[in-house]
């Protein structure tokens, strides 16, 4: 049986492996050869984490003539010459806004078949298939890849990353540089910010890729004091409704919703959250779903696993101190 090489497009190779790139390297294993592929040259501590999880390639991608590679058609381009390369039969990235863009001009520059915010890849017979939920989650659907090469960004907590059995002994770095098109470097960077983590969270994980979310509505009445309280004992991260970014309570990057975040934590935590269909549509396929609401009959209830009736402002902190007290060896659960 022909192993077939799968791309992993490395978000952050100057910091480290994140949880979502991890969980891409675990998937692209099960179904292939994982080869990563990076615009920027990894440290130490990326190389290493690399071989972990059973890399033996790396591709490393630069542009030619000062053009950006943080430009989406300039990174589809650097993209296209790494799957030419490699021959892979498939390309994996985590679901930010800029990977699905340059997945999506990736796509179509090599007749590849797309999908968009899986929640699981795999391979049946010699086709690719993209397993995800569609229609505010509504339906789950197995999307089937008929062509040469797939291309797909996989949502976060997709799987458990884990380590190669048998991680590399040692890691092939292979260099390569494309002079971009005129289209490609028809729109040009002019300078780039990064921001800072919503609410303050310095130490929180991005909203798309935490495996725990805890998200506030209108109940909080612009207090956000529980919710991160709770988020940061979990070692989560803050999310929130539209009707809150509207009233400026925090940060539009903390939208969770269909014209927001799309997240699939292991687990979501609504507190004061009616349950709209705009915020369902963003948080459905959560794994473990909570609701906190004081009014029993609130919308979301209908989709928990577990629901809370009552004031979030005190039941947060009081799970905030529980889950606390059980990480430093208090009680047990």
């Amino acid at each position: 049986m022909t192993t077939h090489s799968v791309l992993v497009l490395l978000d952050t190779p100057t910091i480290e492996v994140r949880s979502a790139a991890k969980e891409l390297l675990t998937l692209a294993r099960n179904i292939g050869e994982p080869v990563a592929v990076a615009f920027e040259a990894p440290n130490e501590k990326t190389i290493e984490q690399l071989k972990e999880y059973g890399v033996r390639r790396l591709f490393l991608g630069t542009v030619e003539g000062g053009a950006s590679h943080h430009l989406t058609p300039v990174a589809a381009e650097l993209l296209a010459q790494a799957v030419e390369m490699t021959q892979a039969r498939a390309v994996l990235a985590s679901p930010t806004f800029e990977n699905k863009e340059i997945s999506a001009r990736l796509a179509y520059a090599i007749g590849a078949g797309l999908v968009i915010d899986t929640v699981k890849v795999g391979l049946e017979g010699d086709n690719f298939v993209g397993y995800k939920r569609v229609f505010a989650g509504s339906w789950d659907v197995d999307c089937t890849i008929r062509t040469p090469i797939a291309v797909a960004t996989v949502r976060a907590n997709a799987v458990i990353p884990a380590p190669a059995d048998t991680p590399s002994e040692a890691l092939e770095t292979v260099e390569f540089s494309v002079a971009p098109s005129e289209l490609a470097t028809s729109a040009y960077m002019v300078s780039r910010t990064e921001h800072a983590p919503i609410a303050g969270g310095s130490g929180r994980p991005k909203l798309a890729e935490a495996a725990f979310v805890v998200a506030g509505g209108r109940g909080t009445n612009g207090d956000y004091g529980p919710v991160e309280e709770l988020a940061d004992a979990l070692g989560g991260a803050v999310g929130a409704t539209r009707d809150a970014v509207d009233e400026g309570w925090i940060e539009h990057d903390a939208q969770i919703g269909q014209t927001g975040v799309t997240v699939a934590p292991r687990v979501y935590i609504g507190a004061g959250i009616s349950g709209a269909p705009h915020h369902r549509g963003g948080m459905q396929a959560s794994g473990i779903i909570i609701g906190v609401n004081s009014d029993a009959d609130a919308p979301i209830f209908e989709i928990c696993d577990f629901g809370v009736v009552g004031e979030l402002q005190d039941v947060l902190p009081q799970a905030a101190a529980a889950i606390r007290a059980y990480k430093e060896g208090q009680y047990e659960i």
